[in-house]
């Protein structure tokens, strides 16, 4: 067990900013964290709240417990890491692949597979999410970064929060988008009817989602092909946002149509760009993924039914 002693030189409104200002060790999440599970204390007072006011001359100390193991377990299953070094690699996850353990799904999953085939990942996604920076949904395929240390999760997850990793899709919607290009900005939150789904709320219900995206070509009045470009992310975020649209992702079986014009094994919605700053090296690196064959295919299909042609 580790402790760390920090004397506030000026006055913060909040404990939580105090410390990330303090030290690059830990994401402002886990920070936050620390302080709820009672391992922060103040002038020798043990608080439980982030926005616990700090002045000058106060002397915050942080109680960092000791790691605990991995959970899960290696298993080796297949998969395609397209980039790898000594603090990060590059995951093209396929469809159909859960990322982490959670709602029953506790082997077969990409951490399962990851701990089989990197030689070490980062611990701060606690037991099951080893290494786990950023997710995509099961039924959704793409890239994402995986981090191999503590240094490399915090610089990604601070990159994730403030905007500096970039995240693109492809994404298949139902029926002709009126506008070319536009941006979505709403609140998400867990649906007030079915707790299972999310939802856009009211403003101040629930946090905020922006995303941006560009028709990149229409078949007929049936189908839009789009790309959508993340500037937050929130769960299900996409597939969310495009309801909100009026126009559902093919495939989607929560959020789209009861009845798909299209058979498809989940909705077609590819992460198929990233970019990011290396922790190491501060080299800007971007990374691409075609669409898996399925996707593919069924675009080759509507092009030629359609006689659409596109380039992306």
């Amino acid at each position: 067990m580790e402790q760390r002693l920090f004397v506030a030189e000026e006055t913060y409104k909040r404990l939580d900013v105090f410390l990330s200002d303090q030290t690059e060790d830990f994401t402002r999440s886990r920070l936050k964290k620390l302080i709820e599970e009672g391992n922060v204390t103040v002038n020798g007072r043990q608080t439980g709240k982030a926005g616990t006011e700090i002045k000058a001359g106060d002397e915050v100390i942080v109680t960092v417990p000791e790691a605990v193991e991995y959970s899960a377990q290696p298993e080796n299953i297949p998969i395609d890491i397209i980039y790898e070094d000594e603090d990060i690699a590059v995951v093209n996850k396929r469809q159909g692949m859960t990322v982490h353990a959670g709602n029953g799904n506790e082997n077969g999953t990409l951490v399962n597979a990851l701990l089989y085939a990197l030689d070490k990942l980062s611990g701060i996604g606690g037991v099951l999410r080893p290494g786990i920076v950023h997710r995509i949904d099961k039924d959704t395929s793409g890239l994402l970064v995986v981090a191999k240390n503590d240094k490399a999760h915090v610089s990604l997850a601070s990159q994730i929060a403030q905007k500096t990793c970039h995240r693109s899709y492809y994404a298949l919607l139902e029926g002709s988008l009126k506008e070319d290009s536009g941006r979505v900005c709403t609140d998400i939150g867990r649906s007030p009817v079915d707790r299972l789904k999310m939802a856009v709320l009211p403003e101040g219900k629930g946090k905020i989602a922006v995303t941006d995206y560009e028709v990149i070509c229409r078949f007929g009045t049936e189908f839009t092909f789009c790309r959508f470009d993340l500037h937050t992310g929130r769960t299900h975020q996409i597939r969310v946002h495009a309801k909100h649209l009026s126009h559902p992702i093919v495939g989607d079986p929560v959020y789209g149509y009861k009845k798909q014009k299209i058979k498809a094994d989940g909705q077609l919605l590819h992460a198929f760009r990233l970019e990011l700053t290396h922790p190491r090296t501060g080299e800007r690196m971007t990374f691409n993924a075609p669409m898996p064959p399925a996707f593919e295919e069924i675009m080759e299909k509507l092009r030629r039914q359609y006689g659409v042609d596109y380039k992306i």
